[in-house]
């Protein structure tokens, strides 16, 4: 996953897969995270031939190590230019926001070098990112009392995700512009998109449009079908004993 959870993007892997059939490769998930990179290197051997194979894709779902999988909750990518991308930062602030991209690189820089862990088992790692860190985006903003939680809205039109203020204002939770090496591109949930490197990858909101500074937590998209709300790698399997799917 990269950012969220659903269906696979089509343009990536072939016809969009339901959230269901991603929910069900948590087995698999769990595997991947408890064994390590050796476990996954071995999926990665023998799936590669399988994938190279398979016209459906669905072999991509299956953890593996060294490469990203391309998801996306409404079965297509959405598209914004840089020049047109807008972030509106609002709710509790002293002073609303709307920023473009090159406001935002025009903030001070943050490099981190980290680990991209999806939920269902497969890993990227020394992932280069680029952005602002989300705390200098609030300081701009200025949290008022009693702002207590973050709502992540994706310009898809449908994804959400939520931090509280405490967890946004870590040092590795980022406003990415880059990663790579290069500008966050449209698959990857460009132009900007979150980077929350403790969580899952699922906490990382994609196609990023809009930051509320909001009195609670609220659930996001993947967190209404069951999911932990704190996506913590290594504490928390991502999902919670009140999945209901």
């Amino acid at each position: 996953m990269v950012g969220t959870h659903g269906r696979v993007d089509a343009e990536a892997i072939g016809t969009p897969i339901g959230r269901r059939v991603v929910l069900g490769m948590l087995g698999l998930g769990v595997a991947g995270i408890l064994g390590g990179a050796r476990v996954q290197d071995a999926l990665n051997t023998v799936l590669s031939p399988l994938e190279a194979a398979d016209p459906t894709g669905l072999s991509q779902l299956i953890p593996a190590a060294g490469g990203f999988r391309i998801y996306s909750v409404t079965g297509s990518l959405p598209s914004s230019s840089p020049a047109d991308y807008r972030l509106t930062v609002g709710g509790m602030v002293d002073r609303p926001l709307t920023l473009t991209l090159a406001d935002l690189k025009s903030m001070a820089p943050t490099t981190l070098v980290k680990d991209f862990q999806c939920v269902t088992g497969w890993r990227v790692p020394m992932v280069h990112w680029t952005g602002v860190k989300l705390s200098t985006v609030l300081d701009e903003a200025g949290v008022q009392p009693g702002g207590a939680a973050l709502r992540f809205e994706s310009f898809d039109g449908t994804y959400t995700e939520s931090l509280t203020i405490d967890q946004g204002r870590r040092p590795d939770v980022l406003v990415a512009y880059e990663m790579l090496g290069a500008p966050v591109t449209r698959q990857h949930g460009g132009p900007v998109r979150m980077y929350v490197a403790p969580m899952y990858g699922y906490k990382s909101c994609k196609w990023l449009s809009k930051i509320s500074v909001v009195s609670k937590v609220e659930a996001g998209y993947w967190e209404r079908f069951g999911y932990d709300i704190d996506g913590w790698v290594g504490r928390s399997n991502g999902r919670s004993d009140k999945a209901t799917t």
